[in-house]
């Protein structure tokens, strides 16, 4: 089973950022089984939330015909945890982009449901990390894996083809 930890994005400038979000509800089983009682969400889940991400940011960089794999995360900071009710922001940069994969900053910040979420994020943000992809060799990875990319799935690609469809009519709306 694969899990998607973001809801949306919310802003999305190829090669440079991305923006998603996720709320955070009771209804998610994780709540009741990680701590009965005490509903927050694992680190490591906010951790995935902000590498899918990043991860979507560097896999359009080469229009997603890369294998992108979360290879290391080179450093990670909490400062709270995440509860239900709230909504989490992933800010992601992208830092660097080589043929062999790229390296994100990214930032999580928490804000009460319903409440206006800023343009600008000047809080301090609940977690850091810095996360490098690895791109697969093209031809190792054609061996073990074939010509699917078992990453970015039709489904995904689809969706975000949707998404850039949506932005270009937002865009050419405002002019």
């Amino acid at each position: 089973m694969r899990w998607i930890w973001i809801d949306r994005f919310v802003k999305f400038e190829p090669r440079k950022s991305a923006r998603a979000l996720k709320n955070l509800s009771l209804a998610e089983d994780y709540f009741e089984q990680h701590l009965p009682g005490y509903p927050i969400m694992p680190a490591c889940f906010i951790l995935e939330g902000l590498a899918q991400t990043g991860g979507i940011l560097v896999g359009e960089a080469n229009d997603f015909k890369e294998k992108v794999v979360l290879a290391k995360i080179t450093s990670a900071r909490f400062e709270r945890e995440a509860v239900a009710g709230e909504v989490l922001i992933y800010d992601t940069e992208m830092v660097t982009l080589r043929p062999e994969g790229a390296s994100i900053a990214g930032k999580v910040y928490a804000f009460p449901a319903g409440s206006d979420i800023p343009g600008e994020l000047s809080a301090p943000p609940m977690a850091e990390a810095e996360i490098f992809f690895a791109h697969l060799d093209q031809s190792r990875s054609q061996q073990i894996f074939g010509d699917h990319n078992f990453v970015f799935s039709g489904e995904l690609k689809h969706l975000l083809g949707l998404a850039k469809v949506t932005a270009q009519r937002t865009d050419s709306a405002k002019q």
